[in-house]
């Protein structure tokens, strides 16, 4: 049965750091990429960051140049360093794993609740 198990969320003052950690597991075909979604009160899931199995990465423009996403593939664990938090960056976090099963197939960790406030 493959999971997901994020942790590292919190609350957090503004211009403060996180650092969440998604490990997956169960997982038996390839992971083809990991990332971070986040989903504030009242708005749509939206895609923080996400990084390849080859190591290419994308990020949401708000977040750039404050959030790092970084991945263990051996561990098929996933990171992402939050930096420069702001009070627009609360939100549930949830880790997201595409994997080849054929065709590529989502999953979907549990979430985590990161709060920045003043």
């Amino acid at each position: 049965q493959v999971q997901l198990v994020e942790s590292g969320g919190g609350l957090v003052q503004p211009g403060g750091s996180l650092r969440l950690s998604c490990a997956a597991s169960g997982i038996i075909f390839p992971i083809v990429a990991m990332g971070w979604y986040r989903q504030a009160p009242g708005k749509q899931r939206e895609l923080v960051a996400i990084i390849t199995s080859g190591g290419s990465t994308n990020y949401e423009d708000s977040v750039k140049g404050r959030f790092t996403i970084s991945r263990d593939g051996a561990k098929n664990t996933v990171y992402l360093e939050m930096k420069s938090l702001k009070p627009e960056d609360t939100a549930v976090y949830y880790c997201n794993g595409k994997v080849l099963a054929p065709g590529v197939r989502d999953y979907w960790g549990q979430g985590t609740q990161v709060t920045v406030f003043s």
